[in-house]
């Protein structure tokens, strides 16, 4: 018991309650300590009833049966891998973003829930969970049932229609990979790739209730697309003003605000800060010699301007 209780403490604290929750509710409704009636999204019984927990308990139960209980346990082993890899590798350290995204998402299902009247909302959930890290890790080669290999950014589908194998019923997963893409997009793609503003922030009261931690994230900040083509057109080397806007969107959360991070340009840590400032100061000491290297096009130079080329 007490190899479980450690595997269990060393889950992220926010995966670790969904995880816990997404057990005990079916768990319940299963032994009939409380009817599973109570537990499903009827918008009928939610709008006119005031039965405000619906949402909730829709959240967290899935009716576990014979010839559901191995879609059950694949889904709920789908949310303890994925949603353990965002919190502890894109959101490490910052908790309060990490919640912030589940609220956004399940804001979004149980309103589709509502108009759509669907009646369980853990799938959707969770598959907008691994939709945004599967963006995040877009990339990355996965590996699925038989030994297949793909990059991760095609993984949702791929259990899209895994689940309407052993399920029969895609809208579920269709609707929690189009909720992940909408926070994707809003949060990482139209204002960082796209160059637009900025939807969506992490309210304060989150950051007071869950503060980021220091030294959470590892790895060097690479510029984005935009970016580095930006660069191709300056001819191989970054401006000054296109460092600075990587600089700002990519900041530390306590010098800047709360920092969006994407897993393959946004992930920064202070070495990384230090590497920046390398970059201007190679940056200006090539746009300081640039004049004298044009000269050299056209004749020979003078002895002080080779000696300003070399020096620092």
């Amino acid at each position: 018991m007490s190899d479980i209780g450690d595997w269990f403490r060393s889950i992220p604290a926010i995966t670790r309650y969904w995880f816990a929750a997404t057990v005990a509710v079916p768990l319940i409704g299963k032994l009939g300590i409380i009817s599973p009636a109570y537990f499903f999204l009827w918008p009928e019984a939610f709008l006119y009833r005031f039965q405000i927990w619906r949402p909730f308990t829709a959240t967290f139960y899935f009716p576990v049966g014979p010839g559901t209980g191995f879609l059950y346990l694949v889904n709920l082993y789908f949310l303890y891998q994925y949603s353990t890899r965002l919190e502890a590798g894109a959101f490490d350290g910052r908790p309060a973003d990490y919640l912030f995204m589940l609220l956004f998402n399940w804001i979004c299902i149980v309103i589709t829930g509502l108009a759509m009247d669907m009646q369980l909302l853990m799938i959707p959930l969770i598959m907008s969970v691994l939709y945004v890290w599967a963006q995040l890790n877009r990339d990355l080669i996965v590996s699925f049932w038989f030994g297949t290999r793909f990059k991760a950014c095609y993984l949702p589908w791929v259990i899209l229609g895994f689940n309407y194998i052993i399920g029969g019923s895609v809208i579920n997963e269709l609707i929690g990979n189009l909720v992940g893409h909408l926070y994707f997009f809003l949060m990482f793609r139209y204002p960082m790739d796209l160059g637009g503003r900025n939807f969506l922030s992490t309210p304060q009261f989150l950051y007071r209730w869950l503060p980021s931690r220091r030294g959470g994230v590892s790895g060097f900040g690479v510029p984005p697309a935009s970016m580095r083509r930006a660069a191709d057109q300056n001819g191989g080397g970054l401006s000054l003003r296109h460092l600075r806007t990587w600089e700002r969107k990519t900041a530390l959360p306590e010098r800047h605000g709360p920092h969006r991070t994407q897993s393959s340009f946004l992930r920064t840590t202070w070495s990384s800060k230090w590497m920046l400032w390398e970059v201007h100061v190679v940056v200006v000491i090539q746009a300081s010699c640039k004049p004298l290297s044009s000269h050299l096009l056209r004749g020979p130079e003078t002895t002080s301007q080779q000696d300003a080329c070399r020096s620092p």
